[in-house]
């Protein structure tokens, strides 16, 4: 079994900064592909980013390429979600999920999501 724990989420305004955390536990970090989707209320979840085992390969949506760095740190089982120049539109309940095979984009695949954390953009 593998948990997932976010936070780092709160409030910042149009143009700033904010880094998402989330810890892992459970299993062997290093061997899952771990993955942020977002999330608002009356859509289905949005990929945003996903970063392979040993953090070599990353993949990003359009919405936030250029804008959003994932990474991974496997010594501290965490994965990381760097937000910069923050939109309004960013605004949504961000959660991270995990698998041992790469789903890309797809979150009906993924085996494991944490709970969630609120990210508000205010413009």
């Amino acid at each position: 079994q593998v948990q997932l724990v976010e936070s780092g989420g709160g409030l910042v305004q149009a143009g700033g900064s904010m880094r998402l955390s989330c810890a892992v536990s459970g299993r062997t970090f290093n061997n899952y592909y771990m993955a942020w989707f977002r999330q608002t209320p009356g859509k289905e979840r949005e990929f945003v980013a996903v970063i392979s085992w040993f953090g070599t390969s990353t993949t990003y949506a359009d919405s936030v390429k250029g804008r959003f760095t994932i990474s991974k740190d496997n010594t501290k089982n965490t994965v990381y979600l760097q937000m910069n120049s923050l939109k309004p539109e960013d605004t949504a309940v961000y959660f991270c999920a995990a698998d041992r095979t790469f789903r890309g984009s797809d979150s009906q695949k993924y085996s494991y999501w944490g709970q969630g954390t609120q990210v508000t953009v205010s413009s």
